[in-house]
Protein backbone atom coordinates (compact mmCIF):
# COMPACT_ATOMS: atom_id res chain seq x y z
CA UNK A 1 0.00 0.00 0.00
CA UNK A 2 2.70 2.26 0.86
CA UNK A 3 4.68 1.53 -2.51
CA UNK A 4 1.70 2.69 -4.16
CA UNK A 5 1.12 5.60 -2.50
CA UNK A 6 4.71 6.68 -3.25
CA UNK A 7 4.44 5.61 -6.89
CA UNK A 8 1.62 8.10 -6.87
CA UNK A 9 3.39 11.09 -5.85
CA UNK A 10 6.57 10.30 -8.08
CA UNK A 11 4.02 10.34 -11.31
CA UNK A 12 2.59 14.07 -9.65
CA UNK A 13 5.91 14.94 -9.41
CA UNK A 14 7.15 14.61 -12.75
CA UNK A 15 4.20 15.54 -14.30
CA UNK A 16 3.59 18.64 -12.77
CA UNK A 17 7.57 20.23 -12.34
CA UNK A 18 7.30 20.74 -16.19
CA UNK A 19 4.27 23.16 -15.65
CA UNK A 20 6.11 24.39 -12.38
CA UNK A 21 8.93 25.80 -14.50
CA UNK A 22 6.67 27.30 -17.51
CA UNK A 23 5.20 29.19 -15.01
CA UNK A 24 7.90 30.54 -12.85
CA UNK A 25 8.47 32.64 -15.96
CA UNK A 26 12.44 33.76 -17.70
CA UNK A 27 13.12 35.21 -14.32
CA UNK A 28 16.78 36.37 -14.17
CA UNK A 29 17.06 35.13 -18.24
CA UNK A 30 15.96 38.55 -18.91
CA UNK A 31 18.44 40.38 -17.39
CA UNK A 32 21.54 38.12 -19.07
CA UNK A 33 19.05 38.34 -22.81
CA UNK A 34 18.76 41.98 -22.03
CA UNK A 35 22.52 43.04 -21.96
CA UNK A 36 23.54 40.78 -24.82
CA UNK A 37 20.94 42.72 -27.00
CA UNK A 38 21.85 46.25 -25.62
CA UNK A 39 25.24 45.76 -27.10
CA UNK A 40 24.33 44.63 -30.02
CA UNK A 41 21.45 47.71 -30.54
CA UNK A 42 24.41 50.30 -29.59
CA UNK A 43 26.65 48.32 -32.29
CA UNK A 44 24.00 49.14 -34.86
CA UNK A 45 23.75 52.42 -33.88
CA UNK A 46 27.00 53.52 -33.94
CA UNK A 47 26.78 52.27 -37.89
CA UNK A 48 24.29 55.12 -38.30
CA UNK A 49 22.21 53.00 -40.90
CA UNK A 50 25.16 51.39 -42.56
CA UNK A 51 25.57 47.76 -42.40
CA UNK A 52 28.57 45.66 -42.08
CA UNK A 53 29.75 42.57 -42.83
CA UNK A 54 30.76 41.56 -39.21
CA UNK A 55 28.70 42.37 -35.96
CA UNK A 56 30.44 41.38 -32.92
CA UNK A 57 27.28 40.91 -31.07
CA UNK A 58 24.62 39.91 -33.35
CA UNK A 59 24.80 36.31 -32.62
CA UNK A 60 24.87 36.41 -29.10
CA UNK A 61 22.19 38.88 -29.16
CA UNK A 62 19.31 37.38 -31.82
CA UNK A 63 20.46 33.43 -30.18
CA UNK A 64 19.55 34.28 -27.08
CA UNK A 65 16.37 36.01 -27.42
CA UNK A 66 15.14 32.84 -30.12
CA UNK A 67 15.87 30.99 -27.01
CA UNK A 68 13.41 32.64 -24.85
CA UNK A 69 10.86 33.34 -27.33
CA UNK A 70 10.85 29.37 -27.73
CA UNK A 71 10.30 28.67 -24.46
CA UNK A 72 8.38 31.75 -22.98
CA UNK A 73 6.22 32.44 -26.42
CA UNK A 74 3.43 34.36 -24.11
CA UNK A 75 5.63 36.12 -21.87
CA UNK A 76 5.40 39.69 -22.74
CA UNK A 77 8.68 40.88 -21.24
CA UNK A 78 9.89 38.32 -23.34
CA UNK A 79 7.65 39.64 -26.26
CA UNK A 80 9.48 43.06 -25.80
CA UNK A 81 13.12 41.48 -26.07
CA UNK A 82 11.77 39.45 -29.01
CA UNK A 83 10.54 42.75 -31.36
CA UNK A 84 13.32 44.93 -30.39
CA UNK A 85 15.80 42.12 -31.42
CA UNK A 86 13.90 42.41 -34.75
CA UNK A 87 14.36 46.31 -34.65
CA UNK A 88 17.58 45.96 -34.53
CA UNK A 89 18.45 43.33 -37.26
CA UNK A 90 16.50 45.32 -39.43
CA UNK A 91 18.21 47.95 -39.23
CA UNK A 92 21.57 45.83 -38.99
CA UNK A 93 20.71 45.07 -42.78
CA UNK A 94 21.27 48.83 -43.75
CA UNK A 95 18.82 52.12 -43.92
CA UNK A 96 16.30 51.37 -46.96
CA UNK A 97 15.04 54.11 -49.27
CA UNK A 98 12.91 54.87 -51.70
CA UNK A 99 14.92 55.07 -54.82
CA UNK A 100 13.57 58.39 -56.75
CA UNK A 101 14.08 57.43 -60.64
CA UNK A 102 15.83 60.91 -61.30
CA UNK A 103 18.90 59.22 -59.23
CA UNK A 104 20.01 56.69 -61.60
CA UNK A 105 18.73 59.61 -64.82
CA UNK A 106 22.31 60.00 -65.38
CA UNK A 107 22.95 56.02 -65.88
CA UNK A 108 20.16 56.56 -69.00
CA UNK A 109 21.78 59.21 -70.24
CA UNK A 110 25.09 57.96 -70.49
CA UNK A 111 24.20 54.65 -72.25
CA UNK A 112 22.13 56.86 -75.05
CA UNK A 113 25.75 58.91 -75.44
CA UNK A 114 27.35 55.14 -75.31
CA UNK A 115 25.09 54.02 -77.87
CA UNK A 116 25.24 57.27 -80.33
CA UNK A 117 29.31 57.52 -80.31
CA UNK A 118 29.08 53.45 -80.85
CA UNK A 119 27.16 54.24 -83.70
CA UNK A 120 29.43 57.05 -84.81
CA UNK A 121 32.73 54.73 -84.16
CA UNK A 122 31.31 51.71 -86.00
CA UNK A 123 31.01 54.46 -89.77
CA UNK A 124 34.45 55.89 -88.64
CA UNK A 125 36.05 52.07 -88.33
CA UNK A 126 34.46 51.27 -91.52
CA UNK A 127 35.75 53.89 -93.51
CA UNK A 128 38.98 53.78 -92.16
CA UNK A 129 39.24 50.43 -93.63
CA UNK A 130 37.33 51.16 -97.00
CA UNK A 131 40.27 53.63 -97.45
CA UNK A 132 42.98 51.32 -97.63
CA UNK A 133 41.47 49.45 -100.63
CA UNK A 134 43.79 46.63 -100.78
CA UNK A 135 46.94 47.59 -98.95
CA UNK A 136 46.53 45.47 -96.21
CA UNK A 137 46.78 42.15 -94.51
CA UNK A 138 43.49 40.50 -94.32
CA UNK A 139 44.82 37.61 -92.38
CA UNK A 140 47.32 39.07 -89.73
CA UNK A 141 48.12 35.59 -88.39
CA UNK A 142 50.27 33.69 -88.92
CA UNK A 143 52.74 37.04 -89.44
CA UNK A 144 54.59 37.17 -92.72
CA UNK A 145 57.80 35.07 -91.95
CA UNK A 146 60.84 37.64 -91.91
CA UNK A 147 62.96 35.13 -93.23
CA UNK A 148 61.06 34.15 -96.36
CA UNK A 149 59.63 37.84 -97.15
CA UNK A 150 61.29 40.93 -97.82
CA UNK A 151 60.33 44.16 -95.36
CA UNK A 152 60.17 46.50 -98.39
CA UNK A 153 56.97 43.59 -99.33
CA UNK A 154 55.25 44.74 -96.02
CA UNK A 155 56.18 47.57 -95.02
CA UNK A 156 53.25 50.47 -95.40
CA UNK A 157 50.88 47.72 -95.69
CA UNK A 158 47.36 47.90 -93.05
CA UNK A 159 46.75 45.08 -90.50
CA UNK A 160 43.61 44.60 -88.15
CA UNK A 161 45.12 43.63 -84.82
CA UNK A 162 42.29 42.17 -82.23
CA UNK A 163 43.05 41.31 -78.63
CA UNK A 164 45.46 43.91 -77.99
CA UNK A 165 46.14 44.00 -74.37
CA UNK A 166 47.12 47.64 -72.89
CA UNK A 167 49.22 47.85 -70.34
CA UNK A 168 49.39 43.73 -70.09
CA UNK A 169 51.44 43.38 -72.93
CA UNK A 170 53.59 46.36 -72.85
CA UNK A 171 57.44 46.09 -72.86
CA UNK A 172 60.09 48.22 -73.07
CA UNK A 173 62.84 46.94 -75.46
CA UNK A 174 66.22 48.07 -77.22
CA UNK A 175 64.47 49.91 -79.92
CA UNK A 176 61.58 51.52 -78.34
CA UNK A 177 58.22 50.95 -76.03
CA UNK A 178 55.83 48.30 -77.52
CA UNK A 179 52.83 46.13 -77.28
CA UNK A 180 53.57 42.55 -78.32
CA UNK A 181 51.04 40.76 -80.27
CA UNK A 182 51.57 37.11 -81.19
CA UNK A 183 53.21 34.12 -80.18
CA UNK A 184 56.86 32.05 -81.37
CA UNK A 185 54.80 29.98 -83.14
CA UNK A 186 52.54 32.26 -85.29
CA UNK A 187 55.10 35.49 -85.65
CA UNK A 188 54.87 39.10 -83.84
CA UNK A 189 53.75 42.46 -84.22
CA UNK A 190 54.97 45.25 -82.05
CA UNK A 191 52.82 47.69 -81.62
CA UNK A 192 55.04 51.23 -81.57
CA UNK A 193 53.68 53.34 -78.69
CA UNK A 194 56.39 56.15 -79.09
CA UNK A 195 54.88 58.70 -80.88
CA UNK A 196 51.82 60.34 -80.83
CA UNK A 197 50.17 58.18 -83.14
CA UNK A 198 49.73 55.99 -79.97
CA UNK A 199 49.60 58.73 -77.50
CA UNK A 200 46.96 60.73 -79.23
CA UNK A 201 44.22 58.17 -80.03
CA UNK A 202 44.71 56.70 -76.34
CA UNK A 203 44.71 59.93 -74.99
CA UNK A 204 40.86 60.21 -76.69
CA UNK A 205 40.02 57.07 -75.32
CA UNK A 206 40.96 58.58 -71.93
CA UNK A 207 38.39 61.63 -72.70
CA UNK A 208 35.73 59.10 -73.81
CA UNK A 209 36.33 57.01 -70.99
CA UNK A 210 36.13 60.38 -68.14
CA UNK A 211 33.55 62.25 -70.07
CA UNK A 212 31.09 59.41 -71.72
CA UNK A 213 31.41 56.17 -70.69
CA UNK A 214 32.61 54.59 -67.34
CA UNK A 215 31.74 50.76 -68.42
CA UNK A 216 35.11 51.53 -69.74
CA UNK A 217 37.28 50.66 -67.09
CA UNK A 218 36.08 46.94 -67.79
CA UNK A 219 37.53 46.92 -71.27
CA UNK A 220 40.77 44.58 -71.25
CA UNK A 221 41.81 44.94 -74.90
CA UNK A 222 41.90 46.64 -78.11
CA UNK A 223 41.61 46.58 -81.64
CA UNK A 224 44.32 48.46 -83.48
CA UNK A 225 44.16 49.42 -86.94
CA UNK A 226 48.62 50.40 -87.82
CA UNK A 227 50.60 50.93 -90.63
CA UNK A 228 53.28 48.13 -90.54
CA UNK A 229 56.79 50.56 -90.77
CA UNK A 230 59.17 47.91 -90.44
CA UNK A 231 61.35 44.69 -89.07
CA UNK A 232 62.82 44.41 -85.88
CA UNK A 233 64.17 41.79 -83.13
CA UNK A 234 63.18 42.35 -79.55
CA UNK A 235 62.83 39.70 -76.51
CA UNK A 236 58.82 40.93 -75.69
CA UNK A 237 59.33 40.39 -71.99
CA UNK A 238 57.56 43.31 -69.15
CA UNK A 239 60.09 43.07 -66.94
CA UNK A 240 64.03 44.82 -66.41
CA UNK A 241 65.89 41.68 -66.56
CA UNK A 242 64.37 40.03 -69.93
CA UNK A 243 63.41 36.12 -70.09
CA UNK A 244 63.05 34.40 -73.32
CA UNK A 245 64.52 34.41 -76.48
CA UNK A 246 64.90 37.24 -79.39
CA UNK A 247 61.72 37.64 -81.57
CA UNK A 248 61.56 38.90 -85.12
CA UNK A 249 58.48 40.92 -85.14
CA UNK A 250 56.95 43.62 -87.81
CA UNK A 251 56.24 47.00 -86.08
CA UNK A 252 53.06 48.76 -86.13
CA UNK A 253 52.69 51.85 -86.22
CA UNK A 254 49.03 52.83 -84.84
CA UNK A 255 46.08 54.36 -87.03
CA UNK A 256 43.43 53.83 -85.07
CA UNK A 257 41.96 52.41 -81.64
CA UNK A 258 38.72 50.55 -81.42
CA UNK A 259 36.86 49.02 -78.42
CA UNK A 260 33.68 47.20 -80.47
CA UNK A 261 30.88 48.34 -78.93
CA UNK A 262 32.31 51.96 -77.20
CA UNK A 263 34.41 53.78 -78.86
CA UNK A 264 36.53 54.69 -82.12
CA UNK A 265 39.59 57.09 -81.72
CA UNK A 266 42.20 58.05 -84.16
CA UNK A 267 45.42 60.06 -84.48
CA UNK A 268 45.03 63.92 -85.59
CA UNK A 269 47.57 66.23 -85.47
CA UNK A 270 45.77 69.38 -85.51
CA UNK A 271 43.20 67.97 -82.25
CA UNK A 272 44.16 68.23 -78.60
CA UNK A 273 46.50 66.00 -77.75
CA UNK A 274 46.86 64.63 -80.88
CA UNK A 275 43.91 62.54 -81.21
CA UNK A 276 39.76 62.79 -81.02
CA UNK A 277 37.50 59.93 -80.90
CA UNK A 278 34.63 59.65 -83.70
CA UNK A 279 31.39 61.60 -82.39
CA UNK A 280 33.30 63.42 -79.72
CA UNK A 281 31.88 66.90 -80.56
CA UNK A 282 28.32 65.72 -81.02
CA UNK A 283 28.85 63.96 -77.46
CA UNK A 284 30.20 66.88 -75.86
CA UNK A 285 27.51 68.64 -77.37
CA UNK A 286 24.55 66.28 -76.32
CA UNK A 287 26.21 66.25 -72.68
CA UNK A 288 25.70 69.95 -72.58
CA UNK A 289 22.05 69.58 -73.02
CA UNK A 290 21.15 67.35 -69.93
CA UNK A 291 23.38 69.40 -67.29
CA UNK A 292 20.91 70.04 -64.61
CA UNK A 293 23.28 72.41 -62.78
CA UNK A 294 25.11 75.26 -65.02
CA UNK A 295 26.96 77.45 -62.34
CA UNK A 296 27.56 78.16 -58.53
CA UNK A 297 25.27 80.25 -56.49
CA UNK A 298 27.77 82.84 -54.73
CA UNK A 299 25.68 82.51 -51.44
CA UNK A 300 25.76 78.74 -51.77
CA UNK A 301 25.59 76.91 -48.57
CA UNK A 302 27.50 73.72 -47.57
CA UNK A 303 24.91 71.33 -48.11
CA UNK A 304 23.70 72.50 -51.36
CA UNK A 305 27.39 72.45 -52.54
CA UNK A 306 28.17 69.00 -51.83
CA UNK A 307 24.98 68.10 -54.13
CA UNK A 308 26.26 69.89 -56.44
CA UNK A 309 29.41 68.75 -56.53
CA UNK A 310 27.81 65.04 -56.55
CA UNK A 311 25.51 66.21 -59.52
CA UNK A 312 28.88 67.67 -61.55
CA UNK A 313 30.02 63.34 -60.90
CA UNK A 314 26.97 61.82 -61.60
CA UNK A 315 26.38 64.39 -64.63
CA UNK A 316 30.05 63.84 -66.14
CA UNK A 317 30.99 67.82 -66.04
CA UNK A 318 34.22 67.90 -65.15
CA UNK A 319 34.55 71.65 -65.08
CA UNK A 320 31.29 72.31 -62.78
CA UNK A 321 33.22 69.66 -60.48
CA UNK A 322 36.81 71.85 -60.87
CA UNK A 323 34.69 75.00 -59.57
CA UNK A 324 33.19 72.88 -56.83
CA UNK A 325 36.83 72.63 -55.52
CA UNK A 326 39.15 74.55 -53.28
CA UNK A 327 41.80 76.11 -55.64
CA UNK A 328 44.23 75.81 -53.25
CA UNK A 329 43.99 72.23 -54.31
CA UNK A 330 45.15 72.78 -57.99
CA UNK A 331 48.28 75.47 -57.39
CA UNK A 332 50.43 72.41 -59.38
CA UNK A 333 50.59 70.11 -61.67
CA UNK A 334 50.23 67.63 -58.97
CA UNK A 335 47.42 68.66 -57.55
CA UNK A 336 45.31 69.35 -60.99
CA UNK A 337 46.49 65.62 -61.62
CA UNK A 338 45.40 64.22 -58.21
CA UNK A 339 42.18 65.78 -58.99
CA UNK A 340 41.85 63.68 -62.45
CA UNK A 341 42.53 60.64 -60.74
CA UNK A 342 40.36 60.98 -57.93
CA UNK A 343 37.64 62.15 -60.72
CA UNK A 344 37.85 58.76 -61.97
CA UNK A 345 37.52 56.93 -58.80
CA UNK A 346 34.52 59.11 -58.04
CA UNK A 347 32.87 57.91 -61.56
CA UNK A 348 33.64 54.50 -60.76
CA UNK A 349 31.82 54.23 -57.65
CA UNK A 350 28.79 55.68 -58.91
CA UNK A 351 29.04 53.40 -62.21
CA UNK A 352 29.77 50.85 -59.87
CA UNK A 353 28.70 51.33 -56.03
CA UNK A 354 26.09 53.39 -55.01
CA UNK A 355 23.58 55.66 -57.31
CA UNK A 356 22.47 59.00 -54.96
CA UNK A 357 23.80 60.58 -52.18
CA UNK A 358 21.88 62.61 -48.78
CA UNK A 359 23.88 65.04 -46.81
CA UNK A 360 23.95 65.98 -43.17
CA UNK A 361 23.30 69.85 -41.99
CA UNK A 362 26.65 71.26 -41.96
CA UNK A 363 28.54 71.83 -39.00
CA UNK A 364 30.40 75.08 -38.91
CA UNK A 365 32.99 76.23 -37.31
CA UNK A 366 35.49 78.81 -37.37
CA UNK A 367 39.36 77.55 -37.95
CA UNK A 368 41.06 81.53 -38.14
CA UNK A 369 40.27 84.84 -36.91
CA UNK A 370 37.31 85.89 -35.06
CA UNK A 371 34.25 83.97 -34.65
CA UNK A 372 31.30 87.15 -34.31
CA UNK A 373 28.85 84.63 -34.79
CA UNK A 374 29.87 83.02 -30.70
CA UNK A 375 27.42 83.61 -28.40
CA UNK A 376 29.80 84.06 -25.60
CA UNK A 377 31.83 86.23 -27.55
CA UNK A 378 28.93 88.74 -27.98
CA UNK A 379 27.67 87.95 -24.61
CA UNK A 380 31.45 89.27 -22.77
CA UNK A 381 32.81 91.63 -25.59
CA UNK A 382 31.82 95.01 -26.06
CA UNK A 383 31.92 96.57 -30.23
CA UNK A 384 35.18 98.14 -29.90
CA UNK A 385 37.20 94.68 -27.96
CA UNK A 386 35.60 92.85 -31.16
CA UNK A 387 36.43 95.26 -33.84
CA UNK A 388 40.15 94.93 -32.25
CA UNK A 389 39.87 91.16 -32.40
CA UNK A 390 38.52 91.17 -36.04
CA UNK A 391 41.40 93.34 -37.32
CA UNK A 392 44.03 91.19 -35.15
CA UNK A 393 42.57 87.74 -36.30
CA UNK A 394 43.29 88.45 -39.98
CA UNK A 395 40.45 86.99 -42.52
CA UNK A 396 38.72 84.69 -41.13
CA UNK A 397 38.45 80.86 -42.06
CA UNK A 398 35.23 78.73 -41.65
CA UNK A 399 35.29 74.95 -42.00
CA UNK A 400 32.52 73.35 -42.41
CA UNK A 401 31.46 69.80 -42.04
CA UNK A 402 28.56 67.78 -44.09
CA UNK A 403 27.86 64.08 -43.94
CA UNK A 404 27.23 61.71 -46.67
CA UNK A 405 24.96 58.84 -47.08
CA UNK A 406 25.52 56.78 -49.95
CA UNK A 407 22.42 55.09 -51.66
CA UNK A 408 22.56 51.69 -53.96
CA UNK A 409 20.32 51.43 -57.13
CA UNK A 410 18.24 49.33 -54.76
CA UNK A 411 17.83 52.30 -52.20
CA UNK A 412 19.95 50.43 -49.46
CA UNK A 413 22.46 52.72 -47.52
CA UNK A 414 25.82 52.19 -48.20
CA UNK A 415 28.18 51.85 -44.94
CA UNK A 416 28.55 54.23 -42.44
CA UNK A 417 28.03 58.02 -42.99
CA UNK A 418 31.32 59.99 -44.46
CA UNK A 419 32.39 63.13 -43.33
CA UNK A 420 33.25 65.94 -46.07
CA UNK A 421 35.09 69.42 -44.95
CA UNK A 422 34.29 72.55 -47.21
CA UNK A 423 35.94 75.76 -46.29
CA UNK A 424 34.93 79.69 -46.80
CA UNK A 425 37.83 82.29 -46.69
CA UNK A 426 36.90 85.53 -45.84
CA UNK A 427 33.35 87.22 -48.17
CA UNK A 428 33.68 84.38 -50.19
CA UNK A 429 31.86 81.11 -51.26
CA UNK A 430 32.17 78.11 -49.41
CA UNK A 431 34.59 75.65 -51.64
CA UNK A 432 34.74 71.62 -51.35
CA UNK A 433 38.14 70.88 -49.30
CA UNK A 434 37.90 67.04 -49.08
CA UNK A 435 37.13 66.16 -52.56
CA UNK A 436 38.51 62.30 -52.51
CA UNK A 437 36.74 60.79 -49.41
CA UNK A 438 33.96 58.39 -50.92
CA UNK A 439 30.37 59.28 -50.89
Amino acid sequence: MLGRILLVVFATVLVTAPSLAQSAGPGHRLGQVNYYLVEFEKEVARQRGGEKAIWRNKKDALTRVQALKVEFPDDPEVERLYQRARRALMQSMGQLNEVDPSWTLYKRNEENLRKMVAAEGEACWKGLLASAGTNWLERPFPAPDTDAVSAEAVTNRLVVLDGVRYPMGQFYGGTGEYIACGKPSEGFYFVDLGGRNWLGPYEAVKRYRRNVDTALEDVASWTVLGRITGVTAEIPSAGEEKVGNIQFGWIVQPIALQVPGHVVAFHDAGAPSSGRFAGEEKALQAKANWFTVKEIPADVTPERLMEIFMTAIKEKNYDLYVQCVDPDNMKTPVGTDLLKYHWDLHQSRFHNEYVHATFSKAKIRVIKGFDSGDELNNFFLDDAQKAKLVKAGGTKIEEATVESRAIDENGKQLGSPHPHRLIRKGSGRWYVQDYAPRF
